[in-house]
C-alpha cells in the first residue's frame, strides 16, 4: 500500500500508537447474547500488525470509552499493557500517558472514529480516521485509512508506521526466510 509523503513523514516520528475499539479495533458493532455477555469481533490483521510494531519498539495502547472485559482480554492476548477504559475524558488520559512515557505530541498517533476522538485528534502528531467512522469526524483528521475498522484499518496505520520508519522490508524478509 502506497502512503502520501507527508503521511510518511508524520509516522517515522511515532513512538506510540493509541487506539480506540469500538469502530477501529472492531467494525463497531458490539453484540450482546440473552445472558448479557458482550461479543466483538476483532481481525486477526490487526493483531498481527500490533505484533510487528511492538518488535520494532513502537508501543501500543487502548483508549476507549467504553469497558468492556472482552477488551481487556483481546490486550492482554496481544501484550499490550496500557489499556485504560471507560473514561469519556480521552484527553485526560492521552495527557497522562504522555507525561508517563515521556513523549512529544508529535511521537503520538491517534486511532479514532467519532466525536469523542476530536480532542486527542488535535493533540497527536498523526491523527488517523477509518471509513466506517462518524463522516464529519473526519476532517479532523491527518489521514484515513483505506480498510475500514475491525476490518484491516489497525493493519493499515501499523504498515504505514513500518514502512514510515524504514522497516516493512526488514519485517516481511523475517517470514519469507
Amino acid at each position: 500500500m502506497d502512503f502520501p509523503q507527508e503521511i510518511l513523514q508524520k509516522a517515522k516520528k511515532i513512538k506510540l500508537l493509541l487506539l480506540d475499539v469500538d469502530g477501529v479495533l472492531t467494525d463497531g458493532r458490539i453484540i450482546l447474547t440473552s445472558e448479557g455477555e458482550e461479543v466483538k469481533h476483532f481481525n486477526v490483521l490487526d493483531g498481527m500488525g500490533i505484533k510487528l510494531l511492538q518488535k520494532i519498539g513502537v508501543e501500543v495502547a487502548i483508549l476507549s470509552s467504553r469497558f468492556s472485559q472482552v477488551t481487556q482480554h483481546r490486550a492482554k492476548e496481544l501484550g499490550i499493557l496500557f489499556v485504560s477504559q471507560g473514561e469519556l475524558t480521552k484527553l485526560k488520559i492521552y495527557e497522562k500517558i504522555k507525561q508517563e512515557k515521556g513523549l512529544e505530541d508529535e511521537e503520538i498517533a491517534y486511532v479514532g472514529d467519532d466525536w469523542i476522538d476530536l480532542p486527542v485528534f488535535k493533540r497527536v502528531g498523526l491523527a488517523i480516521g477509518v471509513p466506517n467512522g462518524w463522516p464529519p469526524v473526519n476532517e479532523y483528521v491527518h489521514y484515513i485509512t483505506k480498510l475500514p475498522g475491525g476490518k484491516g484499518a489497525v493493519r493499515e496505520v501499523c504498515d504505514l508506521i513500518l514502512k514510515a520508519k524504514g522497516k516493512w522490508e526488514e519485517a516481511l524478509q523475517f517470514y519469507l526466510s
